[in-house]
C-alpha cells in the first residue's frame, strides 16, 4: 500500500512542479501587459486571457501536489495539539469523509461539463480571445482526479500510522 501512495505523490509532485513554472510566465505576461497597457496604449484580450489561463492551471493542477505537501490550509484549533496517532486520525476522517465525496462528486459533474465544451470546441466568448476554452474546462475534472488520488494516498499514510503506530505521517 505504501508502494501505491508513493506513486500518487510522485505523481502529482511531478505535475505539481511542472505547473509551478507558470508562476513565472504569469508574472511576465502580466509584467508586459501593465507595460503595454500604461505606457503604449495597446491591451491584448488574448494576453489577458493566457494569464487567467495560467493562473488556473497553476491552482487547479498543482493543488493536490501542495496537499500531499502538507501546505493546504488547515483549522489547527485540534491538530496542532495532537499526537502522531490524533493526526492520522484526523487525516484519515477528512479524507475519507471530507475530501473524498468532494472531489468524486466534482468528478461526476464536471465531466459532463467538459465534455459539452469538447463536443462544440468551445472558444473564448470574446473575439480576439483563445480558442481554448475546452481545454481550460478540462483542467476541473482533471483537479478532482488528481485532488482524489492524493485522498487516497493520505489515507492510506494515515491508515499505515494508525496500524503500525509509527509516528511518521505527513502533516
Amino acid at each position: 500500500m505504501d508502494r501505491i501512495a508513493d506513486a500518487i505523490d510522485s505523481l502529482t509532485a511531478r505535475i505539481g512542479r511542472a505547473v509551478a513554472w507558470l508562476v513565472l510566465a504569469i508574472v511576465l505576461l502580466q509584467f508586459v501587459l501593465v507595460v503595454a497597457r500604461y505606457l503604449f496604449g495597446f491591451g491584448s484580450i488574448w494576453l489577458n486571457e493566457s494569464v487567467m489561463y495560467g493562473h488556473a492551471a497553476l491552482f487547479l493542477l498543482a493543488a493536490a501536489w501542495t496537499l500531499g505537501s502538507g501546505g493546504h490550509v488547515r483549522v489547527d484549533i485540534f491538530y496542532a495539539g495532537a499526537s502522531p496517532r490524533g493526526r492520522a486520525w484526523i487525516d484519515l476522517i477528512g479524507s475519507l469523509l471530507l475530501l473524498m465525496p468532494f472531489a468524486l462528486l466534482l468528478l461526476y459533474l464536471s465531466l459532463p461539463f467538459a465534455a459539452r465544451s469538447w463536443a462544440i470546441l468551445e472558444r473564448s466568448q470574446e473575439t480576439s480571445g483563445l480558442p481554448l476554452v475546452f481545454v481550460l474546462k478540462t483542467l476541473v475534472p482533471v483537479f478532482a482526479g488528481l485532488m482524489a488520488l492524493q485522498g487516497i494516498a493520505q489515507a492510506i499514510r494515515s491508515w499505515a500510522v494508525l496500524r503500525a503506530g509509527r509516528h511518521n505521517v505527513a502533516s
